[in-house]
């Protein structure tokens, strides 16, 4: 597998994978041993898994990031335009941190949950559209109408889920089924 190839699932996986690398190599296990395991790779489910692409709009289904760092590599590694989907429990996050990927990448946010008023009072004066939603199927349909040809979907909410569902996985999965019901 070329790097290129490698790169194109993203830049999270680019950085596991040379880590993942290093132990083998150390071992003195043949290169293209190590070449032929990258084929196989697949995505961990609600980490970065692409659902589908509709309309050529990749929807991307980050849920398991529930914290402001895995979000930061989640839009880190986005190439596309992003429309966001944000929010769940507010647990007093400093925003700030993403204010510079959310001005670069992010053309407009769909904040998802019961509280979301730390949200936008975070990237107001960003000036990119933002939309509430209260149900997955709501902020789904927003971001699909949201976006245009070229861009991404992305739920990479930065907040544990509890408001609305019971686990990440239960939002992850409930973005799936949004995403296959447009």
């Amino acid at each position: 597998m070329t790097f290129e190839a490698l790169a194109q699932q993203g830049q999270t996986t680019v950085y596991q994978s040379l880590v993942a690398s290093i132990g083998p190599k150390i071992r003195d296990i043949r290169k293209e041993f190590i070449k032929e395991s990258f084929y196989g790779f697949q995505h961990v489910e609600h980490r970065l898994e692409s659902v589908a692409v509709i309309k050529n709009i990749d929807f991307i289904n980050d849920s398991q990031s529930s914290t402001l760092n895995s979000t930061w590599f989640a839009l880190e590694s986005v190439s596309r335009p992003i429309i966001w989907i944000v929010g769940g429990v507010e647990s007093g996050n400093d925003y700030s941190t993403l204010r510079h990927l959310v001005r670069t990448k992010v053309k407009g946010m769909i904040c998802l949950g019961l509280e979301t008023s730390r949200i936008h009072e975070a990237f107001e004066e960003l000036n990119i559209p933002v939309l509430d939603a209260y149900s997955m199927d709501e902020a789904v349909q927003a971001a699909y109408l949201m976006g245009n040809h070229g861009d991404a979907v992305l739920l990479s909410p930065a907040c544990p889920s509890f408001d609305l569902f019971k686990d990440f996985e239960e939002r992850g999965n409930a973005f799936r089924k949004a995403v296959k019901n447009l």
